[in-house]
């Protein structure tokens, strides 16, 4: 077992011998806690939580690309002779999930996508700020802004903001310097395994025509759109999510 897969703290969830499992991975300076109860217990479902490398009780550094992130979590599935797995991706989360099924096909079962992109471009604000440890909290209110629908409930936003703050500001920046590097247009054409998307009609982070180029470009790839939500949908609809995903495992 490689150091950093042996470091991955996670929780799990349903009966192991079942399959396929499920493994959540979580956005930029998210954790584990960034998914909701019901899609960390969802029925019927082996499930995996994991914090990546440098969130929540997983040790760091951060990587700051993707690819290290996605040899982690590989390190992570074979460590634990995990049968291929649904990868369940947010934001971030998800291209480790499409970088996984590229470079580990044998691994990965099928993945849902959430809040994806097949380059995920950061505001050069973002980068800058979380450089400065001072003006972190700049860009935490900024994600705020941007990361929510309208219609959010500001109990949701108050949870979000406070769990951001636990995150260290280096693990900001180099979470957002691994997305704003990361570029998969390339290889999507090469990504055969059976794609949920799902995507907030009003995310302002990957907005709707994101999901819509990865619907276009994945061989089997379905997409559905939720009215009104933003980019942490599975925060702010997380039974409509659970609907969908357990729609899904069932074409399996």
């Amino acid at each position: 077992m490689s150091p950093r897969a042996a470091s991955i703290f996670y929780t799990q969830a349903g009966d192991s011998r079942a399959a396929p499992p499920l493994v959540l991975l979580h956005g930029a300076a998210g954790s584990r806690l960034s998914w909701p109860p019901n899609l960390r217990r969802l029925p019927g479902f082996p499930v995996y939580t994991l914090d990546l490398p440098g969130h929540g009780r997983s040790p760091g550094p951060a990587p700051q690309n993707i690819p290290d992130f996605a040899q982690a979590v590989a390190d992570f599935l074979q460590a634990r002779a995990l049968p291929p797995a649904v990868l369940v991706g947010h934001s971030m989360g998800s291209a480790i999930a499409l970088t996984l099924a590229l470079t580990h096909p044998q691994r990965v079962r099928a993945l849902i996508l959430i809040g994806s992109g097949a380059r995920l471009r950061v505001h050069p604000s973002l980068l800058e700020w979380t450089a400065q440890p001072e003006r972190l909290e700049q860009a935490i209110q900024t994600l705020l802004e941007w990361g929510f629908g309208p219609q959010c409930p500001a109990p949701i936003k108050t949870l979000a903001a406070q769990s951001m703050r636990q995150t260290p500001a280096s693990t900001f920046h180099a979470d957002f310097l691994a997305c704003d590097r990361f570029d998969l247009r390339q290889g999507l054409p090469h990504i055969s395994q059976p794609t949920l998307l799902l995507c907030g009609t009003e995310d302002r982070m990957t907005p709707v025509r994101f999901s819509e180029y990865l619907a276009a470009s994945l061989p089997h790839a379905r997409l559905i759109l939720l009215e009104g939500a933003g980019h942490m949908l599975m925060l702010e609809r997380p039974q409509e999510v659970e609907q969908a995903i357990l729609e899904f495992l069932r074409t399996l």
